[in-house]
């Protein structure tokens, strides 16, 4: 994007001399997306439930945005179905796995016991709460497959090895929101795929395969056909677009089960009622669009600044200095996110971050914000050592950062660690 059509978020901090880099904990709103909400509002009004022409035009905006929905993440528009964010679509998914599980028993009185989930220990707190809570109401049983340490991944053969013949769900996430490690979803799905044909040979339930792509799309290639899930998860404030979400599932109510949480006027073919919100539906299509005509373009140049950002970091500190914690032996990365610490000691990532002037960061995932100076447990559970991990600070560069936003945020970072340093002195 040149100057002139940058979002006014990230114009309005570069006028206030700060560097917006916490992409991954949301994006500005972008100009495009932004105008089809506002037109929207003004001239799609009309309730899309309403046969009269006001309702059709609304109707007509939300099948448009379905069908850019459906081509950004190569499914088809009756795929989509339309949430208010990223944690409906996981917990739909969950409840829809337990209790297809339970009324899909072979017969009256036939118990196959409780319904069992996998999932990794470095999710979404919207897919681990729930699995939490679930256990502890006894109507489910969940097991947290860790990551190695090794590659940061929740690796294949773990994943299966965790597996019970009551299992009825595997979810997984594309992609680390704290260190942009990708896992190795595609290759689940064909494992798991490939066991299903002999669980229902063995009269077992099929195990539905989810992954969470919110960190993944408008940074990498998206195509459910090539990842094989049942279901994936969309976040519309992580690619530039308004806060609210759909849920893809492979045939909904035929080929793959969907079960709504919610009970009402039959919108979304009753898997999700309630009048559509429809300029925030219009401005999630819009932003689609933007990511199924530039993905490969804005993966380019925020790599490209990642790496530079990676490369000042070494050069102005140190190699020695700084822990590159999302770097791990064979695996891929996002492509605009850096996790690191700079080592030493009173320079706690949050105590850092308090004493910048210009950059605007954080220490990992939004939602665990207030846990002060404890580590993040998903670092930990990568195998970053505590006192490493408690210096962590996660950059996330977007798609109008510049090798300038990079040289202004080192030298940032050089005079806040300088002025913790010389608290430290005696």
């Amino acid at each position: 994007m040149g100057a002139g059509t940058e979002p006014a978020e990230a114009r309005r901090d570069a006028a206030e001399g700060r560097v917006y880099l916490d992409h991954n904990a949301t994006t500005p709103l972008a100009p495009e997306a932004a105008q089809a909400v506002q037109d929207a509002m003004l001239q799609a009004w009309g309730n899309p439930s309403s046969s009269h022409p006001a309702g059709r035009k609304a109707k007509e905006l939300i099948g448009c945005a379905r069908e850019s929905l459906a081509r950004m993440v190569g499914g088809r528009p009756e795929d989509i179905v339309f949430t208010s964010g990223g944690t409906e679509a996981n917990n739909m998914v969950i409840h829809t796995a337990r209790r297809h599980f339970r009324e899909s028993q072979a017969r009256p009185g036939d118990s196959r016991g409780t319904p069992h989930i996998v999932t990794s220990s470095v999710e979404h707190d919207s897919i681990r709460l729930p699995l939490e809570q679930l256990v502890k109401e006894s109507l489910a049983e969940a097991t947290f497959v860790a990551v190695s340490p090794r590659s940061g991944r929740a690796e294949v053969d773990d994943i299966l090895a965790a597996i019970r013949p009551t299992t009825c769900l595997v979810s997984i996430m594309l992609a680390n929101n704290e260190t942009g490690v990708i896992m190795p979803v595609t290759e689940l799905s064909q494992r798991i795929h490939a066991l299903n044909q002999w669980r229902v040979a063995e009269g077992l339930p099929r195990i539905l395969v989810h992954t969470d792509a919110a960190q993944m799309i408008g940074k990498g290639r998206v195509d459910v056909q090539e990842l094989g899930v049942d279901y994936l998860t969309i976040v519309g404030h992580k690619f530039y677009g308004p806060r609210i979400g759909a849920l893809y599932v492979r045939g909904p109510g035929t080929t793959t089960p969907l079960l709504p949480m919610l009970f009402g006027g039959g919108q979304e073919r009753s898997f999700r009622p309630g009048t559509e919100n429809t300029p925030m539906i219009a401005g999630l299509g819009q932003a689609a669009e933007l990511v199924s005509k530039n993905w490969e373009a804005y993966k380019a140049h925020m790599q490209d600044v990642r790496d530079y950002l990676e490369a000042r970091l070494e050069a102005s500190f140190g190699k020695q200095r700084i822990h590159l914690n999302s770097h791990f032996m064979g695996s891929k990365r996002l492509c605009n996110t850096s996790n690191f610490s700079i080592l030493g000691p009173g320079l706690q990532g949050q105590r850092v971050l308090s004493r910048c002037k210009t950059l605007l960061a954080s220490v990992g995932a939004a939602c665990h914000s207030e846990k002060g100076d404890r580590p993040s447990a998903i670092l930990l559970s990568c195998g970053i050592p505590y006192d490493v991990a408690q210096n962590a600070l996660r950059l996330s560069v977007g798609r109008d950062t510049t090798r300038a936003d990079v040289d202004l945020v080192v030298q940032d970072l050089v005079q806040a660690v300088a002025q913790l340093d010389q608290d430290q002195a005696p």
